[in-house]
């Protein structure tokens, strides 16, 4: 697959991965919908499935060549930069929409969860009593995290090693919310801004030879959490897709429904129309974090009224729908080249 890609493809794949990167960061949107949507989701978590001891044994021989085409080094390696470049470019632009349009980016994404539920369903022929029953159990395990209480902040790093784990399910299993997860952890602000903020930060001073950070003692507390939380990120996406590739090879229709289900739950988080709560002091003033950004604790949903407003809500979730109908589109096309 890897060999066969032409330069188009490469910097689809690419923009792929800024698409999962800004996903996986906001709250209720699944890096997994993404990857499902755009047609390459069994080729990551078989990706995935490759990082195994018989990749391990090559990479300790020294066969890098062979341990690059073996895990499918290529496609990894263009995603995996598309990520990376969006949590420092993307997911920021995305913060500053949630922060000033919240409604309509809502709006955009709740669209996009409804494409995608379409987009999964349709193709989707076997149902049954134990597919009907997985769906009901993802739709209800769905909704029912958006409505669990957040624990506060934790920086223990055997719990934030425990919440990457966790959160990086998000990429792996679509509508599971890795972010969101983190919000209820108490560490959504701990390991996807501060932390990352810090490691921005660094490397803007090392790209102008200052290393004062050295004696910083914050900066480097915070640098080792997101290394302890990245390692954990490593770890779960490796062993959610050595599971999940299981699964799908001898359960396959089974876990479609439950992802289905999963998906339609949550719809539940991402309801446009909903209040942010910010975390307070006892005091009633509100928590900030290292940028002197409120901090988010949940959301208290509620019913529109039919007004302008809601009307160019609806305008962006149509918008969202048409984004996931546009991708199923190009995916089509691509197959239709490559057969």
């Amino acid at each position: 697959m890897q060999n066969t890609r032409t330069f188009k493809d490469k910097l689809f794949l690419i923009l792929k991965g800024l698409g999962m990167g800004a996903a996986n960061k906001v709250p209720g949107v699944s890096g997994g919908v993404v990857a499902f949507v755009a047609g390459f989701y069994e080729e990551f978590i078989h990706s995935l499935q490759k990082v195994n001891s018989s990749a391990f044994k090559l990479l300790l021989k020294g066969r890098f060549k062979a341990f690059y085409n073996y895990i499918n080094g290529r496609f990894l390696s263009l995603l995996f930069f598309g990520m990376i470049v969006s949590y420092f470019s993307v997911s920021k632009i995305l913060d500053y929409l949630i922060t000033h349009y919240q409604l309509y980016v809502w709006s955009v994404f709740f669209g996009m969860i409804i494409g995608s539920i379409y987009y999964i369903s349709k193709d989707f022929k076997d149902w049954k009593t134990t597919t009907y029953f997985a769906l009901a159990i993802g739709a209800v395990l769905g909704l029912g995290i958006s409505f669990l209480d957040p624990a506060t902040e934790n920086d223990n790093l055997i719990f934030v090693f425990f919440c990457g784990i966790i959160s990086v399910s998000g990429m792996t299993l679509p509508g599971f919310s890795g972010s969101f997860i983190l919000i209820l952890l108490g560490n959504y602000v701990l390991l996807l801004v501060d932390s990352v903020n810090a490691l921005f930060d660094t490397f803007s001073e090392v790209l102008i030879g200052d290393f004062s950070f050295t004696s910083n003692l914050e900066r480097l507390r915070m640098l080792k959490v997101l290394a302890v939380f990245t390692l954990g990120s490593v770890v779960g996406l490796v062993t959610f897709s050595h599971a999940l590739n299981y699964i799908l090879k001898h359960y396959k229709s089974v876990t479609l429904a439950s992802i289905i289900g999963f998906i339609v739950g949550s719809l539940g988080v991402v309801w446009p129309f909903k209040h942010t709560i910010f975390k307070t002091k006892a005091t009633g003033e509100f928590l900030v974090d290292s940028r002197g950004q409120k901090i988010i604790e949940n959301y208290e949903r509620f019913l529109p009224e039919l007004n302008t407003e809601t009307l160019i809500a609806f305008f962006y979730t149509i918008i969202g729908i048409a984004i996931v109908l546009g991708l199923e589109i190009y995916g089509q096309k691509t197959k239709q080249t490559h057969a």
